[in-house]
């Protein structure tokens, strides 16, 4: 596996870009239908700012990395003018450019509703808006990864498509649970968005699976490369850690069953509350892995 220092780079901004859409897609989708109210409030700010932060910086290394590691330079020329000016003239630069705009849009959007708070999180225009902007992420997303090669490419494009929103509204929904909602520990606020949250996860989770195991099919073409390819071993670390995710997933589900109603009894008692953000801590600190995993995944060659 070709491990070069420009390549190394390169998959950490495309980690720092993923991070960035799944923090800011799920946030803005979280605040918009499940929590409007968190757009005044502190902890969901910082999510939503920190998502665009990290995708915009992602995107912006990620189009220079990607020149340097082609050209065989070092990932210091990253910058270079030139390199630049080649990168732009091929198919993922022109992507990408279209990809860094999309996340200024995404500032507006962002400026948009962290100014005005719930009253534009309620809006349709905004929502619109917003709705537009994150259709643009995901799709130019999938525009430079492997769903363009199968040989069904309308259908592993679909699929690469329903995995990322499935990831983004859980994963993005999960930081703005563990550092918005569960942070305050408001008792109203607990009995209304926890539930609603639950079942988005439910479904998100299920597009994930059905979306991934099309994605893996068409991309690999036969269950024996998951085994015998440096791409399918990949993959095999990322389900490995999915699955994990999914048990503290299941932790959390039944966290919600049993004592939801307790502690919104108790007021949002912190020792009630505890074992179920240690349970979402851990989910969204484990799909870290997921993400860097998926990184090195855009970058392998699925035959290899």
């Amino acid at each position: 596996m070709d491990l070069s220092p420009a390549k190394v780079w390169y998959v950490l901004a495309r980690c720092v870009d993923y991070t960035g859409l799944t923090l800011f897609a799920g946030g803005l989708f979280f605040v918009a239908l499940l929590w409007p109210a968190g757009a005044e409030h502190r902890g969901a700010r910082r999510v939503l700012v920190a998502g665009w932060v990290l995708g915009l910086l992602g995107t912006l290394a990620g189009l220079g990395l990607q020149g340097a590691w082609a050209a065989q330079r070092p990932a210091s020329d990253f910058l270079d003018p030139a390199l630049l000016g080649q990168v732009l003239t091929v198919h993922f630069g022109r992507v990408w450019f279209a990809r860094a705009l999309l996340w200024l849009l995404g500032g507006v959007v962002l400026a948009w509703l962290l100014g005005r708070g719930r009253s534009v999180a309620k809006a349709l225009p905004w929502r619109v808006g917003a709705g537009a902007v994150l259709l643009g992420l995901l799709r130019t997303t999938g525009l430079t990864g492997h769903a363009t090669e199968s040989a069904r490419p309308w259908l592993t494009q679909l699929a690469d498509f329903g995995h990322l929103a499935g990831i983004c509204a859980w994963i993005g929904g999960l930081a703005l649970l563990l550092f918005g909602v569960l942070s305050r520990r408001d008792p109203d606020e607990l009995a209304a968005v926890i539930p609603r949250y639950s079942k988005l996860a439910m479904v998100s989770v299920a597009v994930v699976i059905a979306a991934g195991t099309v994605l893996a099919w068409q991309t690999l073409g036969g269950l024996g490369r998951l085994f015998t390819t440096g791409y399918g071993q990949i993959l095999l670390v990322k389900l490995a850690v999915l699955a994990v995710v999914l048990l503290a997933a299941q932790g959390s589900r039944s966290w919600v069953a049993r004592r939801l109603d307790f502690a919104v009894v108790l007021r949002g008692d912190a020792a009630t509350v505890r074992p179920f953000v240690y349970s979402v801590a851990a989910e969204t600190t484990l799909v870290v892995v997921v993400l860097l995993a998926a990184s090195f995944l855009v970058t392998a060659s699925p035959g290899r």
